[in-house]
Formats: C-alpha cells, sequence, structure tokens
C-alpha cells in the first residue's frame, strides 16, 4: 500500500507536486490557506498557468487521488512547499515554513517522513524544522525521517522537469535520505543524489546565484558596451563561441522567485563574506532605474509623454509576475508628472493600466517598451502600429525584434546594450 502525502503549499511548486504523486498512484491531501485555492481543487480546476497541469488535476481529482483541505490530516508523509518570500530588508520571511511545521506537529507519528522544498536560507531544517518538530512527544532523530530536497523546474515545464530532471536529497541523516529518495523515485527518471541537508539547501542556493551572478556580469557589460558604442548581444554571441564561455544575456532586471530572491538567502547568512553575491544582486535590481533612464534619454523627457508596455510578467510565455523588475519599471514611471501608461500582456488578465489589445495599448504612444520577449509579440503587425503611435520610438529590452526590419518601416529603434 502506498503512503498517503500530505503537501502543504499548493502554488507553482506545491500543486504540480501533489498531482504527480497522485497520477502515480498516492492518496494526497493538498492544503493550502487559500480557500479559492482549496475551492478551484476541489472542482478539478487550477487558478495558475502551466501546460497541461489542468488536464492532469482534473484526472486525479476526478479519480479521488487527489483532494484539497485547509488544514493538514494525518498522513505518512508530508511535504512542506509554502512560500518563503524576501522581506524588505532582503531576510527571508520564514514565517510560512514555521506555520506549516507547527501546523503538523499535532498529527506527526513514528515512521513519519517530513521533507522541506521550500527553498530556504542554509540550516533552515536543522534550525527550524527539526526543532519544531521536537514540540511533539516523538524523538525526532530516531522516529521521524526528515530532508530537504529542493525543486529544479522552471514555469513553462514543471511537469516534465520533476520527471526528467535531477534531484538532491539532503537528509537529516543517511536513513532519512534514503527513504525519500525511494519516495521520489516512484516517478524521477533523473538521478536522485543524497547527501545531508544543510548542503542540499546550499546547493538550490549556489544553482541560482551563479546565474544571478553570470546575468549581472552581462547587464554590466551591456552598460559599458553603450558607452563603447557597440552591441552587447554580438559580444556575448561571440563570445560564447569559445568552448568554455558560458554568458548569459541582459535584461531590464531579474526576476521570478528563485534567481531573484535566493542569493539574498546567502548573503542573510554571510554578509560580510558574500561580497560577489551582493554587489550581483545589486547590479541587478538597478536595471529597472538604468531602463527608466534609458527611457527619459530616448524622448528627451517622460512628462505628459504616453509610455507603452509589453510584457509584464518575469520571464517570457507564462504568467508568473513574482519579482517582475517590470513592476518596478511601472512603478518609477508611475512618478513621472502627466505620463500616461499603457501596458499589453497576453498571459497577464488583471493589472492596472492592461490593455487586452496590443494595437490599443500602443495607439498614440511616444514609446514602446519591450519588456518581455512573449513569442506572440512576433505575431503583431509593427506597419499598424508604427502608423498609429505619436512618436515611432521602440526600446527593446530582451534583442527581440529585427531591428533592420523596425528602422525599415521607420521606427527610431532602441536596443539595451547597444550604443547608437
Amino acid at each position: 500500500m502506498k503512503e498517503k502525502i500530505c503537501v502543504l503549499g499548493l502554488g507553482y511548486i506545491g500543486l504540480p507536486t501533489a498531482a504527480m504523486f497522485a497520477s502515480n498512484g498516492f492518496d494526497i491531501i493538498g492544503v493550502d490557506v487559500n480557500e479559492k485555492v482549496v475551492n478551484a481543487l476541489n472542482k478539478g480546476e487550477i487558478i495558475i498557468e502551466e501546460p497541461y497541469l489542468d488536464v492532469m488535476v482534473r484526472d486525479v481529482v476526478v479519480s479521488g487521488k487527489l483532494k484539497a483541505s485547509v488544514k493538514p490530516e494525518v498522513s505518512d508523509v508530508y511535504i512542506i512547499a509554502v512560500p518563503t518570500p524576501i522581506n524588505e530588508d532582503k531576510t527571508a520571511d520564514m514565517s510560512y515554513v514555521i506555520s506549516a511545521t507547527r501546523s503538523i506537529v499535532p498529527l506527526v507519528k513514528k515512521g513519519d517522513i517530513i521533507i522541506l522544498e521550500s527553498t530556504s536560507p542554509p540550516k533552515t531544517v536543522e534550525d527550524i524544522i527539526v526543532p519544531i518538530l521536537k514540540e511533539s512527544s516523538l524523538n525526532v532523530e530516531e522516529d521521524l525521517y526528515i530532508a530537504h530536497s529542493p525543486e529544479r523546474v522552471i514555469p513553462g515545464k514543471i511537469l516534465f522537469e520533476l520527471v526528467e530532471n535531477n534531484r538532491i536529497v539532503g537528509g537529516i541523516d543517511e536513513e532519512s535520505a534514503l527513504k525519500v529518495k525511494k519516495l521520489y523515485q516512484s516517478f524521477v527518471k533523473g538521478e536522485i543524489y543524497t547527501t545531508n541537508a544543510t548542503t542540499a539547501e546550499m546547493c538550490k542556493l549556489t544553482e541560482n546565484t551563479f546565474r544571478d551572478v553570470n546575468i549581472a556580469l552581462a547587464n554590466e557589460l551591456a552598460m559599458i558596451c553603450e558607452q563603447m558604442n557597440i552591441n552587447v548581444w554580438d559580444v556575448i554571441k561571440f563570445s560564447n563561441k569559445h568552448p568554455r564561455v558560458n554568458l548569459h544575456q541582459p535584461g531590464p532586471g531579474v526576476g521570478g522567485h528563485c534567481i531573484a530572491v535566493d542569493p539574498w538567502f546567502i548573503v542573510e547568512k554571510f554578509p560580510e563574506t558574500a561580497k560577489m553575491i551582493t554587489l550581483s544582486r545589486t547590479i541587478n535590481d538597478s536595471m529597472p532605474e538604468y531602463v527608466f533612464n534609458k527611457s527619459r534619454k530616448i524622448l528627451g523627457t517622460l512628462k505628459d509623454k504616453k509610455v507603452t508596455i509589453l510584457g509584464i510578467t518575469y520571464k517570457p510565455d507564462v504568467d508568473d509576475m513574482r519579482e517582475s523588475p517590470i513592476i518596478e519599471l511601472i512603478e518609477l514611471l508611475e512618478e513621472v508628472s502627466g505620463i500616461t501608461i499603457s501596458i499589453h500582456d497576453p498571459y497577464v488578465q488583471d493589472f492596472k493600466y492592461l490593455e487586452k489589445d496590443i494595437y490599443t495599448a500602443c495607439k498614440d504612444s511616444d514609446l514602446v517598451i519591450l519588456g518581455v520577449n512573449h513569442k506572440l509579440f512576433s505575431d503583431a503587425n509593427m506597419d499598424r502600429i508604427y502608423k498609429d503611435m505619436k512618436q515611432a520610438n521602440i526600446l527593446d529590452t530582451r534583442n527581440f525584434f529585427d531591428e533592420k526590419a523596425l528602422v525599415g518601416i521607420g521606427f527610431n529603434y532602441n536596443l539595451l546594450g547597444k550604443g547608437k
């Protein structure tokens, strides 16, 4: 008989994980404090966009393998997949992890497995999870199997990557790691590597910090190349022809709940040592203001102008807006006297200044800023947009548009990272 699993947190990670285990024969109780999420799930519906997830959820709910509640139930396995947001002072908000862990203390019994999937600062399992579980009547180290197993998936490919990606399991002891490894082997086809909990926590943070540092280098190069009147996108393309070089791409900032957040978890623990990590975060966090200033330079002034932004999610072709740098850009634009802001994003249903039609959004605009390179934007009739704009200025922050084609139409085309 397969274990009953309780998944705490039904967001971008918890819900796909719950559905995946349910589709592999486990009985799942999904828990979330948001009643809207719970009610939708019990109807076989989801409120996030992810390819094929709606079909999988509907199937496992209809089959009775997955149900949702606002409170956890007695289970054999508890997976904590709640948010770990960042506070204004760049420290980790661990309140959801603490609350989720406390909620299962009255339920845990000898032999149960507790897994933290939420990305967390180093030593979260050791310093937060284990001490809270000790509030139960159990001898935690002997009676429970506890581990951290971070996800390594990206929106848009979550179900595929949950199965195919390699995985790390870090236990409080070897037996815990092996127990959790066996559990994930029920659907994971990638390699599953075992280690201790703190190493697993640090691995997830390091993976995203590497990417953040690499992007910061690309953004710094973009600013330098503009001053040199050359194109950073060419510099990166040709540099990457070297067999041991893999530069990332610049942009208007770094978003998402991983790369934009995880490095701060390391800085929080080691502020005096994590100097490169801190500088990289500072560079990437500065990019919305850099784009704002570049926009002002293009127009001379933003006062009383209309600015259209195409794309406000944190990455292309998804609806996820968490930590999106474009939101910060919008906030900077809002401070300009007399400015009119218009936004179009085919993946966002509810946001201020939003226009459902790209042509309405661009009409009478003085500047169009390409913030996110959604594939759907390539279908836009740029001749029509050109004719409807007040001033035909475009600022492409993603090297998305065909510069030669737009210049041929008559646009004043500006590319982030390219000097005049």
